[in-house]
Order: C-alpha cells, then sequence, then structure tokens
C-alpha cells in the first residue's frame, strides 16, 4: 500500500473516532511531529565526522546490531 492510499484510510478512520482522549493524544503527536520538522538542522561537517568515527570504533568494538536481529525485533513492536 502506498503512502497516499495509507493516509486516506488513516483519515477516514480518524473522522470515525469518537474519543476526545483518542482525538487529543492524535493532536499531541501530530504537534510534536511537526515540531521536530521546524526544528531540524543540517549536520554540520564537524558532526559528521564524529558520526562518522564513533560508528567506525562501534563497529571494530563489536557493537553492532546485526539486521536480521534488529528486523526481528521490529516485527515484535506491532
Amino acid at each position: 500500500m502506498d503512502l497516499q492510499t495509507r493516509k486516506i484510510n488513516f483519515v477516514q478512520d480518524f473522522l470515525k473516532l469518537e474519543s476526545e482522549k483518542a482525538i487529543s493524544h492524535f493532536e499531541k503527536l501530530l504537534q510534536k511531529e511537526n515540531q521536530n520538522i521546524l526544528e531540524f538542522k543540517p549536520m554540520t561537517m564537524k558532526d559528521f565526522q564524529k558520526r562518522i568515527n564513533k560508528s567506525t570504533e562501534d563497529s571494530e568494538n563489536g557493537r553492532l546490531t546485526e539486521n536480521s536481529k534488529l528486523t526481528s525485533e521490529i516485527e515484535k513492536w506491532s
């Protein structure tokens, strides 16, 4: 299912909601998401290099999560 279809389905389900509490939760979630978008700032080259160095160090020291393990964990979320 593509993103546009998912959004339409979500809006249709949202319009059926009768719970004030549920609507408040969705409003807060949307506000938080919109705030995160507005606060996004590009990474500086210095920060980017730090992130690369940290990732390399983590890899060299075995601080990794295998893709299959991560996928397995994510599947348990729903």
